[in-house]
């Protein structure tokens, strides 16, 4: 009897810990990435390790300029509602340009404009995704971004990691 109650316990606890290890975001969203996020990313792809302080200083002073020089040449970008999220948040939002996302993010992974492609990477969300989607940027961290024309119409984000990546 006490082998039996040994291995329900044993069972119950690898499901538990199973479960623990491995996680799976799937979501749609109005708010994307930050540019912090995917920056941190790719860091970590290039150079095998995360960032040191110094490191992400001299990121964060490298995009304030960029910013600040996008905003300079953009005076109908600066009073828009956009500005914030570029200033302060720098964050992909809804309705933000093709050229005020490569600011923040960079360049995509891969982009495409093939409808079963875009499908797949929307996964559950398609029927929601689908009537404004024309074209669709891959970022690290499992974010796709799908553009109605210059703008950003959606995004999902389908990651799975382990609890403790690093």
């Amino acid at each position: 009897m006490r082998n039996s109650w040994l291995a329900v316990g044993a069972f119950f606890l690898g499901v538990l810990l199973g479960g623990c290890a491995i996680f799976t975001i799937d979501q749609r969203a109005s708010e994307g990435p930050t540019a912090e996020d995917v920056w941190k990313e790719r860091f970590k792809l290039v150079n095998g390790r995360s960032p040191t302080f110094a490191d992400t200083a001299g990121f964060h002073e490298e995009l304030d300029a960029r910013v600040r020089e996008f905003l300079r040449q953009n005076p109908e970008v600066a009073n828009s509602y956009r500005a914030g999220n570029l200033r302060l948040f720098r964050q992909v939002t809804a309705g933000m340009t093709k050229e005020e996302v490569r600011l923040l993010l960079g360049s995509p992974q891969d982009v495409t404009a093939d409808r079963a492609r875009m499908e797949a990477l929307a996964r559950q969300w398609w029927p929601q995704v689908k009537p404004n989607a024309k074209e669709a940027w891959t970022y690290p961290g499992g974010w796709t971004l799908y553009f109605d024309g210059n703008t950003v119409a959606d995004m999902t984000r389908y990651h799975r990691a382990f609890l403790h990546p690093e």
